[in-house]
């Protein structure tokens, strides 16, 4: 048996972010010969799961399960992992996320998306107790500490009694097959009412995109304001892509609603990964004016697509986009909608941002990412 455990327990049929980076990943991880632990059901979506070696884990553990799959996930890990660490006599597990069995003699190395809940915190949230409390511990005793970007690696010094040296960041990339500029052919009206019907069968006004979760920190509701504010509003449309959420879109749809904005603002739920491509390439522009980003995948996607992006100056934004995006304050609605304006109006600035982003999104690879963890991981096993 191979002395590397991954834990692919994350892997499910629609990946967002996390298990986007370890699907991505984990195929460059083969000439560290790992075993892999993934579920049956995830391993069908994942046809690359084959090329490794394999142990079933448990369908229920991801986050497709909500909270109880996070819950069942911390107990499988704490209780279940360990016995397979030594049963097939590991000597070091790497999780894509920071999540490790504690007091069990198992060497581990984990990767730190970002430390939002602390940045954020909710009431009465079970993750501000989990990354108050079982986070540092799993840190304290990893081997060594990846995360996705300075900004991250910064927040872990900040936040936790962890130095510097402990930490690797590493940036994430993109799917080049996958997200790129799109032949004509290709860029053709879609139907945001009823995504994914027929793309044909409607058309529509020019659209700003936004991409993500609708969490509060991801400041929506001060995108929807900066769009209500736009000149000629009524010319524009804002489509915003991402999984609805019970404790936060009915608000969003009713601010959108009180502003006169509903047949404008369109909510598309979750996009399928085959639709986003095309979904970039016909947008104005990304808008993603977060508040706070471990990394920014959807800003590295779009400027892929040579699709001109808006985003925030702070966090690890900045690190993704370099020059090629327009970065404004997050806080400041009317920055946002000057942006908004300037790139929706200015056909030369749209030119120049697909070029640069191009150019920027090249410095971004998988294969990079893949061969900078083998490296690290290397010195552990």
């Amino acid at each position: 048996m191979s002395p590397l455990l991954i834990n692919l327990s994350i892997l499910f049929a629609q990946p967002t972010g996390i298990a986007t980076y370890a699907a991505n990943l984990f195929p460059y991880l083969k000439p560290l010969n790992p075993n892999l632990l993934i579920s049956p059901v995830a391993s069908n979506h994942f046809p690359l799961a084959s090329d490794f070696h394999s142990y079933p884990v448990p369908a229920n553990l991801s986050p497709a399960q909500g909270t109880k799959g996070h819950f069942r996930r911390l107990l499988w890990t704490q209780f279940q992992l360990p016995r397979l660490y030594h049963t097939l006599n590991a000597s070091l597990l790497f999780s894509p996320i920071p999540e490790a069995p504690l007091s069990s003699n198992c060497r581990y190395v984990v990767m730190v998306h970002d430390l939002i809940p602390l940045r954020f915190p909710k009431r009465n949230s079970p993750l501000t107790p989990y990354f108050r409390y079982y986070i540092p511990q799993i840190l304290t005793q990893a081997q060594h500490i990846l995360c996705n970007s300075t900004a991250t690696a910064r927040d872990i010094t900040d936040f936790y009694p962890i130095p510097a040296t402990k930490i690797t960041p590493i940036p994430l990339a993109y799917d080049t097959n996958h997200f790129r500029p799109l032949c004509a052919p290709l860029r053709y009206p879609l139907r945001p009412s009823a995504f994914p019907k027929n793309p044909n069968e409607a058309t529509h006004n020019p659209y700003f995109l936004y991409i993500g979760r609708h969490d509060p920190y991801k400041n929506l509701h001060r995108l929807i304001n900066a769009f209500a504010t736009l000149p000629n509003c009524s010319d524009y449309e804002l489509w915003i892509a991402g999984s609805s959420d019970k404790r936060y879109t009915p608000k969003l749809q009713s601010q959108a609603q009180q502003l006169g904005l509903s047949h404008q603002v369109k909510f598309l739920d979750y996009v399928p990964y085959n639709q986003l491509p095309i979904l970039l390439n016909n947008a104005i522009a990304l808008i993603f004016p977060s508040l706070w980003e471990g990394f920014g995948l959807p800003v590295l996607e779009a400027m892929a697509c040579g699709t001109p992006v808006i985003t925030s100056n702070l966090s690890a934004l900045p690190e993704v986009a370099g020059d090629a995006a327009i970065l404004v304050n997050p806080y400041n609605t009317s920055e946002l909608a000057a942006a908004m304006h300037t790139i929706a109006t200015d056909t030369q600035l749209r030119s120049r941002l697909s070029t640069l982003g191009l150019q920027r999104a090249r410095q971004f690879s998988w294969a990079k990412t893949g061969q900078k963890t083998v490296e690290v991981l290397q010195n552990y096993l």
